[in-house]
């Protein structure tokens, strides 16, 4: 029997099943015909029909003459799945790793306008008082990895000067330091392009326990040159031959 061939006589009433039911038969074979699917499905034709319109129009299905096959949208949706199982394999082990060389919180944040979203956060257990959480928005320039982005990024013409030598002093460096809440200090390192966002990455710890010194910026830079290559791999991997 094909998969994705229905041994019952009767399709499943609900439209989101049968639209499953309708999807699922393109498992094992890339193009069907309206007449395929019905019997497969075991769904009227008409029925069937009126699904097929429906997700060509939504992109879900792409008809070539009297075939369907997959669209874009759901072969993208695949492609980013992927990508996102490949990122929690390879990027949340370092980050993991990360806290645990260093024993401080580890925070992984994109620049978004004027604002750092945080996207992952490591080692919050070590650091209650540091009332940081996944998703949170801040000031960039309130942040250490806000600050070195902002670094990298152009300059408008009309920028203090003082911002410019302070801009100039964070990308001759590579990395900025500072305050980061009450009592804590961060070091923050760009990491590079992130699904079109530029991305960075800090460690938090109290400010008795981070110094600015190499000793405890190093862990910081090879953590994100890490992720850097795997970026540029994962990049390089989906630009079409």
């Amino acid at each position: 029997m094909l998969h994705g061939e229905r041994t019952e006589n009767v399709p499943p009433a609900s439209t989101l099943d049968r639209l499953s039911l309708v999807l699922d038969c393109f498992r094992s074979t890339p193009a069907l015909s309206l007449t395929d699917l019905s019997r497969r499905t075991g769904i009227p034709r008409t029925s069937t029909r009126r699904m097929l319109e429906h997700l060509v129009r939504l992109g879900w299905l792409r008809r070539r003459g009297s075939e369907f096959e997959l669209g874009d949208t759901l072969v993208e949706f695949g492609a980013l799945s992927l990508h996102q199982n490949k990122f929690d394999r390879v990027v949340a082990p370092v980050l993991r790793e990360l806290h645990l060389v260093t024993g401080h919180v580890v925070h992984l944040g994109i620049l978004d306008g004027t604002d750092v979203v945080y996207l992952e956060k490591v080692g919050g257990q070590t650091a209650p008082n540091l009332l940081t959480r996944v998703g949170d928005r801040i000031p960039a320039r309130s942040s250490t990895i806000g600050k070195i982005l902002l670094a990298t990024a152009p300059q408008s013409d009309d920028a203090s000067a003082d911002l410019r030598s302070e801009t100039d002093r964070l990308r001759r460096l590579g990395i900025a330091f500072g305050t980061c809440a009450a009592g804590f200090s961060c070091i923050g390192v760009r990491i590079g392009s992130l699904g079109g966002a530029q991305a960075g990455l800090s460690v938090s710890g109290p400010t008795s326990q981070v110094k600015f010194d190499h000793r405890h910026a190093a862990p910081v830079r090879m953590a994100a040159a890490a992720i850097a290559q795997y970026l540029d791999f994962a990049s390089v991997t989906r630009r079409p031959a």
